[in-house]
């Protein structure tokens, strides 16, 4: 190549046009010799292109935000005939992106590269503190049962740990690393995106044409900080009930505990006072919508008519004394009056000033969210406990104050404003502005059910109106839904509802088809498959058929306001 070079300078008329062979020849060299991310592995047998993934090194630069790089553990393919593999052939790829501060822990990924490719890559995310490594090999969200799993269909399928490791339940020690906490909160995110698309570019010599994520609760949170905070990364977004605002969040679920556990407990409730409160929401509010099902659909409605004075009027213990579980006392109603309105910390966080009112008199019957065994928590808070308290108090402990001795009930969010509005700048993404995405042509599909008893569903209302309000109507119709589920919670509930999410996301992305009235199918054992209309927020599902039609098809529903 050197010889050529002088020959071509030394004739310069004659060697004009082989210099510019000689400059790509040289740009191919390059290329070649920072093979990271070139296509080393294109073109040669699936078992072998696999297998040579193993130790790719990811420098930092193919990151966008700082890290150490990444390298890839292990590559292994796992072939269509492998025991117990119902998912088609694939590479399955682990690796680790390095942290900055070396006393932070790695974040652990996965990537599942199917030898039938169909160009596209959906990211999954993670669920309370994270802290468990998302294989992506399972279902997308609230996927239907019945279809085929993403990697099944073709997709690169992708997730991380959240950036550490953590024990059952909230395990807050991650956030005492500064690092770790970043990673958790917005950061893992976006690494785990660019580590993958190293890997999809080694193996494939190209990045994915489609880049979609997919998540529940703080996984749906993830999803929104791919849009908001990494527009260019992503083409679409489906983030079902998003605990988008963890901070926010997290006092008010805190303040549910002091509801309860305050004045030595007073306002506490055992599982069988709790079902008494939810059960007399749904004889007061369940034919609303038309249908005698057991679900409250028409949420305005009820609100008008269950209040806090009718469960004074119809639960109260007579004279207000604790009398047993056929009643409330006066100490148990003023806890539920607190957990049925909106917790206001006296200050901004992330742009909100309020977390809203909890859906306890309107069908959320805190059946798994329950609060606890006994009117006295363990301290540290432990599976006997309240879970909203539990959540609360690992974030006041670990993250704001970080005294993990700290006593929960005694923390006073006001002596620590600055310190919580800065978590609010890492935790939240309540006020990130979603113009870039939208302006990209990115799409968002946001699912929230009206009996959630983790993350009150008038948490998402507050999302989208927010973002309603900044973007005007008409632009949030050209690449925002909402939808609310009546029945359903924290991916569970009276109608435990799956969706075809991805499906329509990718025909809203692809091919310009947005979405309208999606079909939920309930998936509880039993329930025959019965199916709603998914209706777009504020609309609900309304019976409309006459009343010998039955009330598990959705055929007999349409949405009303």
């Amino acid at each position: 190549m050197t010889r050529l070079l002088r020959w071509s300078l030394a004739n310069k008329g004659r060697g004009r046009c082989l210099l510019g062979l000689v400059g790509a020849v040289m740009l191919t060299a390059g290329l070649l010799a920072n093979k990271p991310a070139a296509a080393a592995t294109a073109g040669k047998k699936p078992e072998q292109a696999c297998i040579e993934l193993q130790g790719l090194k990811i420098s930092a630069a193919q990151i966008g935000l700082p890290t150490s790089g990444a390298e890839v553990r292990s590559a292994k393919l796992v072939t269509a005939d492998a025991a117990d593999n119902k998912l088609g052939e694939y590479c399955l790829v682990k690796g680790v992106i390095a942290p900055v501060d070396q006393s932070a822990p790695g974040i652990e990924f996965e990537v599942n590269l199917p030898t039938k490719w169909n160009f596209k890559a959906l990211q999954m995310g993670g669920g309370g503190y994270d802290g468990t490594l998302v294989t992506g090999l399972g279902r997308e969200g609230l996927q239907l049962s019945t279809t085929e799993l993403p990697l099944q269909q073709g997709y690169v399928t992708l997730g991380s740990d959240g950036g550490h490791k953590g024990g059952p339940g909230f395990d807050g020690t991650f956030a005492l690393n500064d690092e770790a906490l970043q990673n958790f909160g917005k950061q893992s995110v976006k690494k785990t995106h660019d580590a993958a698309v190293a890997v999809i570019r080694a193996r494939f010599a190209r990045a994915p044409k489609r880049f979609y994520f997919i998540g529940n609760s703080q996984g749906g949170h993830e999803a929104l900080d791919a849009a908001a905070r990494y527009p260019a990364d992503y083409d679409g977004v489906i983030a079902n009930y998003p605990a988008y605002n963890v901070m926010m969040l997290h006092l008010g679920s805190l303040n549910v505990g002091k509801a309860v556990y305050a004045n030595g407990g007073a306002g506490w409730m055992n599982a069988q006072k709790v079902a008494l409160l939810t059960s007399a929401a749904v004889a007061t509010c369940d034919e609303l919508d038309g249908a005698k099902d057991g679900i409250i659909s028409n949420v305005a409605a009820c609100n008008a008519r269950f209040t806090i004075d009718t469960v004074r009027a119809q639960l109260r213990c007579k004279d207000g004394a604790d009398l047993g579980d056929s009643c409330l006392s006066d100490a148990q109603i003023e806890a539920v009056r607190k957990i049925a309105s909106p917790y206001r910390p006296g200050f901004m966080i992330a742009g909100a000033e309020e977390f809203p009112r909890w859906a306890i008199l309107e069908g959320s019957r805190l059946s798994v969210a329950n609060l606890g065994k006994s009117p006295i928590p363990a301290n540290p808070p432990g599976p006997g406990d309240a879970m909203l308290y539990m959540a609360g108090s690992a974030t006041s402990r670990f993250a704001v104050t970080r005294d993990p001795s700290l006593n929960a009930i005694t923390f006073d969010p006001a002596s620590w404003k600055a310190r919580i509005q800065q978590l609010g700048a890492i935790l939240d993404v309540t006020d990130v502005d979603l113009t870039p995405f939208r302006s990209k042509g990115g799409k968002i599909i946001l699912v929230h059910g009206t009996e959630d008893e983790f993350i009150t569903p008038h948490n998402s209302d507050l999302y989208y109106e927010r973002h309603l309000a900044l973007q005007g109507a008409k632009n949030m119709e050209a690449f925002f839904r909402y939808y609310k589920i009546p029945g359903l919670s924290h991916g569970f509930g009276t109608f435990n509802a799956k969706y075809p999410g991805l499906a329509a996301l990718d025909r809203w992305v692809d091919k310009g088809q947005a979405p309208g009235k999606l079909l939920a199918t309930d998936e509880n054992p039993g329930s025959a498959a019965r199916t709603r209309p998914m209706c777009r927020y504020p609309s609900w599902p309304k019976f409309t058929a006459v009343s010998a039609a039955s009330v598990d098809e959705a055929a007999n529903f349409s949405c009303g306001e």
